[in-house]
């Protein structure tokens, strides 16, 4: 293992939310006597704001320029928005640490999701949260919306429209939580795997991923893992219209999945509980549900 350089260099987008995100990370370094510096790539995703997610190249949008400055040695370590990770990772990297999660749930901006009027337009650029909109209220037009969190508030108060539904997390982050009209049940929108998750990524072997070890949260950690297998279980794309959503508490895991075709017509839901360790298995048993009534059908990109 290489020795740590006495100033950590940390990767980040340059979006508001990820500059806090990055941020977090280096106080909480602080704390342990490590300098750090963050230093500012800009991604695929970065470079397309107004490309429909699903359009602008798949897996890895926000974190293939991070990686390669990782394995380049540009940077020490990256932090990431977990659900935009992809369930597969390049080679040479290691997730190091994943810190206790904030709430994992979605937020409705603008109007209570029962009080938007037929037909209302509702902003987002997630494949998970259209279909999950349109299985629950068919009538509504959902439209893309891309930016940030701040750029996409814009543009619902300038009446582009009614409602957009966006992560609880990213609200809480930058002090806007009071944005939200409604936070919805995870029986109503099943969130994304890892959402309001940070994952800390660094070089395998490397001295920063020793450092970072005390940051884990393994309950977080547990949980977000049993997501992710049952995203991967189901093809792996961090934008397939997908929901899973771990708790555990007191060693117990609870798990709920969700699939949905992209308009919404057709759904299936899959839960299981037991012992946190076995989340794997768990994840397995859920996917192998999902399967069976036909999930694989309803997420097939055509």
């Amino acid at each position: 293992m290489q020795p740590l350089p006495r100033l950590v260099t940390i990767g980040s987008r340059g979006s508001q939310l990820a500059l806090w995100q990055a941020r977090h990370i280096a106080a909480l370094l602080h704390g342990m006597d490590i300098e750090t510096r963050i230093e500012i790539i800009k991604t695929t995703g970065d470079r397309l704001p107004t490309a429909a997610l699903i359009e602008a190249g798949g897996k890895g949008l926000f974190t293939k320029e991070i990686e390669d400055a990782l394995l380049d040695g540009s940077i020490d370590l990256a932090v990431h928005s977990l659900k935009d990770l992809p369930t597969d990772q390049p080679d040479g990297l290691t997730i190091a640490a994943i810190p206790e999660r904030e709430d994992p749930r979605d937020a409705i901006a603008g109007i209570r999701l029962e009080d938007l009027p037929h037909g209302a337009c509702v902003g987002t650029s997630s494949e998970r949260r259209r279909a999950q909109l349109l299985a629950l209220r068919p009538d509504l037009d959902v439209q893309p919306v891309r930016g940030n969190v701040d750029t996409r508030i814009r543009k619902l108060k300038e009446g582009q429209y009614a409602a957009i539904v966006l992560a609880l997390a990213g609200l809480r982050r930058l002090g806007l939580e009071n944005e939200a009209a409604q936070i919805l049940t995870p029986d109503q929108m099943c969130p994304a795997a890892g959402q309001g998750a940070l994952a800390i990524e660094t070089r395998s072997g490397d001295a920063a991923a020793e450092i970072c070890l005390p940051l884990d949260h393994e309950p977080t950690r547990q949980a977000v893992a049993c997501e992710r297998a049952i995203l991967g279980g189901l093809g792996g794309g961090c934008h397939l219209p997908v929901g899973a959503f771990a708790q555990v508490q007191d060693g117990w895991m609870q798990v709920q999945a969700v699939a949905v075709s992209p308009d919404g017509t057709r759904l299936a839901r899959a839960s299981a509980n037991g012992a946190a360790p076995a989340g794997i298995e768990l994840a397995a048993g859920v996917v192998r549900d999902l399967l069976s009534q036909g999930a694989g059908a309803m997420i097939e990109r055509r």
